[in-house]
């Protein structure tokens, strides 16, 4: 990695800088960065991808399978203590046996199995199925941050372009709303929309797990093995997550920004990164200036 002989929260200043500024960038430009909490939120944050879609649909229908079943159960004890007190019956049943209620409650919690698993099993098949990809990621959870790898995008050194992403500390935060606290980091990772970007999720030190809500990710990151996940932005934006495995002191200070951009910005931020990944960090804020800017004269 390029940064691992640094600390982990001594991210470099300029650095930061292009990368705050292109997320402030990004931030203006879209509205999908609703993909951070938001005060007095209910729900799940809004998806980005395919799978995250699906996966809110099976939880609503879930949902709705629960919540007869609650009511059912519900009712049935508060029948069962008001008729079958013992001061409203005082003579208990000795009935033991009951052929269709005894059928009833085996076939009907098979028939809700069987109606749950169908969705279950066609969506755990997409989500572990990793499609022919675009370009390929490798995510190292380290104590208490996050390396990348871009293995296919090779620097002027020969060697793949990689950086370490370390949560902005406070004092490093331009501004506290583009730049949500515990969320916000010091680089990116960048991955063009409507491309498939597989992940090679692993640990160097203890278990973490990558978590990336609005992608419908999370995959552990486990010393000694390579886990394999995937997604497919459908709108550009940045997106955020956190580790989600309790990996240690600063378990809650290792945040996941990913920044989703058109494939030029993409190319350009991917043609600098080569050389300099300062530069490339500042050349994607000013190509997403430059795209917002006609909306900003609309708007006066």
């Amino acid at each position: 990695m390029i940064s691992k002989t640094t600390a982990p929260f001594a991210a470099s200043p300029s650095r930061a800088a292009a990368c705050a500024l292109a997320a402030v960038s990004a931030f203006v430009a879209t509205s999908a960065e609703a993909s951070q909490p938001a005060p007095w939120q209910m729900g799940l944050p809004p998806g980005a991808s395919v799978v995250r879609d699906h996966i809110e649909s099976f939880a609503a229908f879930t949902f709705w399978i629960i919540v007869p079943i609650t009511l059912f159960v519900l009712g049935l004890l508060i029948w069962i203590m008001v008729k079958f007190n013992a001061k409203a019956n005082p003579v208990a049943s000795r009935t033991t046996h009951h052929t269709g209620l005894e059928v009833a409650w085996t076939v009907v919690p098979i028939l809700i199995l069987v109606a749950l698993s169908i969705p279950s099993f066609r969506l755990l098949y997409e989500e572990m199925v990793v499609p022919p990809a675009d370009m390929t990621i490798k995510v190292t959870g380290y104590q208490w941050y996050w390396g990348y790898e871009y293995t296919d995008l090779v620097s002027d050194k020969k060697k793949p372009v990689s950086f370490d992403s370390v949560m902005l500390e406070d004092a490093k935060r331009k501004d506290p709303v583009r730049q949500p606290r515990l969320l916000a980091v010091d680089n990116e990772v960048v991955v063009p929309v409507g491309k498939v970007v597989r992940l090679q999720i692993t640990g160097a030190d203890v278990i973490h797990s990558f978590a990336l809500p609005s992608m419908g990710v999370k995959m552990d990151a486990n010393p000694g093995r390579l886990n394999e996940t995937w997604f497919k932005a459908e709108k550009t934006g940045v997106f955020y997550g956190q580790c989600s495995e309790l990996c240690g002191r600063d378990h809650a200070f290792m945040p996941i920004a990913v920044n989703v951009v058109t494939q030029a910005q993409y190319d350009a931020w991917a043609a600098a990164a080569k050389s300099d990944l300062d530069a490339a960090y500042r050349r994607l804020a000013e190509m997403q200036d430059a795209e917002r800017a006609p909306t900003r004269l609309a708007n006066r």
